[in-house]
Protein backbone atom coordinates (compact mmCIF):
# COMPACT_ATOMS: atom_id res chain seq x y z
CA UNK A 1 0.00 0.00 0.00
CA UNK A 2 2.89 2.17 0.72
CA UNK A 3 4.47 1.82 -2.31
CA UNK A 4 1.34 2.90 -4.73
CA UNK A 5 0.75 5.75 -2.31
CA UNK A 6 4.19 7.38 -3.59
CA UNK A 7 3.99 6.22 -7.24
CA UNK A 8 0.25 7.84 -6.83
CA UNK A 9 1.99 11.20 -5.03
CA UNK A 10 4.37 11.44 -7.48
CA UNK A 11 2.06 10.99 -10.43
CA UNK A 12 0.21 13.84 -8.96
CA UNK A 13 3.47 15.80 -8.67
CA UNK A 14 4.17 15.65 -12.29
CA UNK A 15 0.52 16.29 -12.91
CA UNK A 16 0.65 19.57 -10.98
CA UNK A 17 4.07 20.79 -11.97
CA UNK A 18 3.22 20.55 -15.40
CA UNK A 19 3.15 24.33 -16.33
CA UNK A 20 1.09 24.19 -19.54
CA UNK A 21 -1.71 22.67 -17.03
CA UNK A 22 -2.10 25.83 -15.28
CA UNK A 23 -4.82 27.54 -15.63
CA UNK A 24 -3.65 31.29 -16.91
CA UNK A 25 -5.47 34.42 -16.87
CA UNK A 26 -5.41 38.01 -19.70
CA UNK A 27 -7.70 40.96 -18.66
CA UNK A 28 -9.34 42.28 -21.86
CA UNK A 29 -11.65 45.16 -22.48
CA UNK A 30 -15.10 44.90 -22.82
CA UNK A 31 -15.13 46.17 -26.23
CA UNK A 32 -13.09 43.00 -27.27
CA UNK A 33 -15.76 40.36 -25.46
CA UNK A 34 -17.50 39.82 -29.60
CA UNK A 35 -13.66 38.79 -30.43
CA UNK A 36 -13.56 35.87 -27.84
CA UNK A 37 -13.47 32.07 -29.42
CA UNK A 38 -15.31 30.52 -26.45
CA UNK A 39 -14.01 26.84 -27.48
CA UNK A 40 -10.27 27.84 -26.40
CA UNK A 41 -11.12 29.10 -23.15
CA UNK A 42 -12.42 28.05 -19.79
CA UNK A 43 -15.29 30.22 -19.75
CA UNK A 44 -18.71 28.98 -21.96
CA UNK A 45 -20.29 31.94 -23.00
CA UNK A 46 -20.50 35.91 -22.51
CA UNK A 47 -22.96 35.30 -19.46
CA UNK A 48 -20.30 33.73 -17.66
CA UNK A 49 -17.93 36.23 -17.85
CA UNK A 50 -16.53 38.00 -14.69
CA UNK A 51 -16.12 41.82 -15.32
CA UNK A 52 -14.72 44.21 -13.15
CA UNK A 53 -17.19 46.94 -10.96
CA UNK A 54 -17.32 49.74 -13.72
CA UNK A 55 -17.98 46.79 -16.58
CA UNK A 56 -14.97 48.14 -18.60
CA UNK A 57 -12.83 44.42 -18.62
CA UNK A 58 -13.17 41.11 -17.78
CA UNK A 59 -11.30 37.85 -16.83
CA UNK A 60 -10.56 35.35 -19.41
CA UNK A 61 -9.04 31.66 -18.26
CA UNK A 62 -7.30 29.11 -20.31
CA UNK A 63 -5.10 26.42 -19.79
CA UNK A 64 -2.06 25.53 -22.31
CA UNK A 65 -1.03 26.98 -25.56
CA UNK A 66 -2.43 30.76 -25.62
CA UNK A 67 -5.03 31.31 -28.19
CA UNK A 68 -4.14 32.62 -31.34
CA UNK A 69 -6.80 35.56 -30.37
CA UNK A 70 -5.16 36.01 -26.70
CA UNK A 71 -2.07 36.76 -28.57
CA UNK A 72 0.14 39.38 -27.29
CA UNK A 73 -2.06 40.50 -24.61
CA UNK A 74 -0.56 40.19 -20.77
CA UNK A 75 -0.67 36.41 -19.65
CA UNK A 76 -0.98 36.10 -15.64
CA UNK A 77 -0.75 33.26 -13.37
CA UNK A 78 -3.42 32.36 -10.81
CA UNK A 79 -1.12 34.15 -8.00
CA UNK A 80 -0.87 37.42 -10.08
CA UNK A 81 -4.32 37.49 -10.85
CA UNK A 82 -5.73 36.86 -7.21
CA UNK A 83 -3.38 40.27 -6.24
CA UNK A 84 -4.70 42.05 -8.93
CA UNK A 85 -8.40 41.12 -8.28
CA UNK A 86 -7.96 41.46 -4.05
CA UNK A 87 -6.38 44.72 -4.80
CA UNK A 88 -9.55 47.29 -4.20
CA UNK A 89 -7.52 50.16 -5.99
CA UNK A 90 -7.65 48.12 -9.65
CA UNK A 91 -11.60 47.99 -9.55
CA UNK A 92 -12.48 44.53 -9.40
CA UNK A 93 -13.82 44.96 -5.32
CA UNK A 94 -15.33 47.29 -3.70
CA UNK A 95 -12.88 49.02 -0.27
CA UNK A 96 -13.82 48.30 2.89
Amino acid sequence: MAQWLTWHQQILNLIFQNKDMEKKYVIIEKSYVDSIDFQHVIETSQSTLRYNLDGTKTIIKFIGEVPDFLDGDKIYSHGEIIEIINNPDNGWIEQN
